[in-house]
Formats: structure tokens, C-alpha cells, sequence
């Protein structure tokens, strides 16, 4: 398996939440693009590379096992003090869509259990989320 960056990592976290009910909405592209322009965590990142690891992440999906495949490079890839990071992003992608899929809540639990996040956290990070995309 080969190794990837941090941002890459928390690229194709992004990726696989978005594209876990089968579509990638523009909220969802949108969102993503946001994120990695404004969080700390991409401040060293060539933006210009956005597209092509969206694609490089979208592509292992399609292969056998590839769901699999990404977890394993994103939990190798990330240092302990970006796993939260990444939950959090997961989060905020599937908020995008203002509901979230079963499938992509699937793929967020995948990505807690992987990167061992503890469940308090995690239930913190999501409160969080939650209240931030709160209407009246």
C-alpha cells in the first residue's frame, strides 16, 4: 500500500463521505473545496491538486475492496493529531446535504472505528456539527 500525505488523507475522508450515497452533490464539492482552503491542516497544500486526489480517491473506490483500500491509506497517512480533523471534515461534508444518508453514516462510523476516534469524542464532534447547521 502505498503512502499518502496528510492533505491527501483528509481529501479522500471528504471524498468518501460525499460520495458514499452514490452522488457527489455541488453542495458537497463546494463544501469540500471550503474546507480545504480555510483549515489550518491544508495550509502547506497546492490547491491546484484538489481535483486530481478527489479523482485518485474516487478511482481506488471503484476497484475491489477499494473502500477498504482508502481507509488503510487515510489511517496511515494521518498523524494522531489530525484524526479528529478528519472525523470532524467527514462530519461536515455529510451536513452539507442538510440530511444525512444511511450510507454515509455507515462510512462516518467506518472512519471513527479506523482512525480510533473514542465514541465521547466522536458524540462531542457531532453535537457540534449538528448545532452548527441548526435553522430556525
Amino acid at each position: 500500500m502505498s503512502i499518502i500525505s496528510h492533505h491527501s488523507a483528509l481529501v479522500y475522508v471528504m471524498v468518501v463521505v460525499a460520495a458514499a450515497d452514490g452522488v457527489m452533490s455541488d453542495k458537497e464539492l463546494k463544501t469540500i473545496g471550503e474546507l480545504a482552503h480555510r483549515l489550518p491542516a491544508f495550509r502547506d497544500f497546492d490547491h491546484a491538486r484538489l481535483l486530481p486526489i478527489a479523482q485518485e480517491c474516487a478511482q481506488i473506490l471503484t476497484e475491489n475492496e477499494g473502500f477498504e483500500a482508502v481507509l488503510g491509506l487515510i489511517k496511515t497517512a494521518l498523524p494522531d493529531q489530525l484524526r479528529e480533523t478528519a472525523y470532524w471534515v467527514a462530519l461536515e461534508v455529510a451536513m452539507t446535504d442538510a440530511r444525512i444518508a444511511l450510507e454515509e453514516l455507515k462510512v462516518i462510523d467506518a472512519i471513527r472505528r479506523v482512525l480510533g476516534i473514542d465514541r465521547l469524542v466522536a458524540t462531542a464532534l457531532e453535537r457540534g456539527a449538528r448545532a452548527r447547521y441548526q435553522i430556525a
